[in-house]
């Protein structure tokens, strides 16, 4: 064979693009026991990511449908009977305002402290808005720790990759490009993988957090409204 048949030969072998998979099959065990928890992260938080977007629209919505009924309802409390609560933030807001109220009026104390019954109410809904609001971002945290973390696990795995690199240096005695350049590019592909992760993750973090938080703030002002009917009840009393 001549030498360019051989220079011919070479060249064909050399890849002309990044392969991930490739760079997967060639990696250290160690950076690929990284790029997969990476990966496996990146999947989990996708999951959360759309999952989450999905339950929140529902929830505004029938949140929205319940507090309109509420308000248009001449016996609100018919609204709270079955299966109208179930999974409805709204509703359960209001059954703990009314359920407080009832326990307060059914007291035998006379007669009825009404400042009492009206700190009671709002601490009972106040406190369920808070749990609506925990109940919500329960899984944002996953969101947040791998935003945090995962650039960090990345660069565990390069700097992995490239002691092995150097390591390679040396057991060959051979510092050419041809010897450093896989196992670099295999070490900063773990780096990639980090941020691909992390860079989704702390986005939507972010964006949900604001937008449970808008959510309890909404809650709480239809709390508010609660209250002060039920005020206006108990002045009429």
């Amino acid at each position: 064979m001549t030498s360019l048949s051989l220079l011919s030969a070479s060249s064909l072998s050399v890849p002309t693009r990044l392969d991930p998979i490739q760079l997967f099959i060639d990696a250290d065990i160690v950076v690929q026991l990284v790029m997969a928890g990476l990966l496996l992260a990146s999947i989990w938080c996708w999951t959360i990511i759309v999952s989450f977007s999905m339950r929140i629209a529902g929830v505004k919505r029938r949140s929205s449908h319940f507090e309109e009924e509420f308000w248009d309802s001449e016996n609100p409390e018919q609204l709270l009977v079955g299966k109208r609560k179930k999974d409805n933030p709204s509703a359960r807001v209001a059954v703990a305002g009314l359920n407080e109220l009832r326990k307060s009026t059914e007291a035998k104390a006379q007669p009825i402290d009404r400042d009492g019954i009206r700190q009671r109410v709002a601490l009972a809904m106040e406190g369920q808005v808070a749990e609506e609001a925990d109940r919500l971002a329960d899984r944002l945290n996953f969101l947040a720790t791998t935003g945090s973390v995962a650039p960090f696990v990345g660069l565990f795995g390069t700097v992995w990759g490239i002691m092995n690199s150097f390591f390679q240096i040396g057991s060959q005695q051979n510092s050419s490009l041809a010897v450093v350049a896989p196992g670099i590019s295999e070490a900063l592909f773990a780096t990639a993988i980090g941020l691909f992760a992390a860079i989704p993750a702390v986005i939507a973090y972010n964006r949900f957090g604001h937008r449970v938080n808008s959510f309890e703030s909404r809650l709480q002002r239809f709390a508010d409204r609660v209250q002060a009917q039920i005020s206006r009840e108990l002045e009429g009393a």
